[in-house]
């Protein structure tokens, strides 16, 4: 005969107190995998969240400095402009086959 098994397992009072789905083998390791994936792996939620946070102020900064940078060419078109204006007024500049009068304020 086939001896039965008597040892006493010290645990088992314990165990009987774990609700049963907790003890299936699959919820185990599908609870450590979830774990894992949440707070320990290099793919964690909170480093995913805190990746898309700073790509998102990079995403703003990027649209804040071509605004600028827009800015500063309109600023620089007008700067040339005035460049022009002053050279022609102060020191009569004058483009190829342009003809310049000058006209004086009695007043002055």
């Amino acid at each position: 005969m086939a001896k039965a098994k008597t040892g006493h397992n010290p645990l088992k009072p314990l165990l009987d107190k774990i609700p049963a789905p907790m003890r299936n083998k699959y919820f185990l390791v599908l609870t450590i995998f979830i774990f894992w994936m949440i707070f320990v792996s290099k793919a964690d939620i909170m480093t995913q969240y805190k990746l898309n946070q700073a790509r998102q102020n990079l995403e703003f900064d990027k649209q804040y400095y071509i605004d600028k940078i827009s800015e500063a060419k309109e600023q620089k078109r007008v700067q040339e402009q005035d460049i022009e204006k002053f050279a022609r007024e102060t020191y009569y500049f004058q483009k190829d086959g342009e003809d310049v009068f000058i006209m004086e304020d009695p007043e002055d």
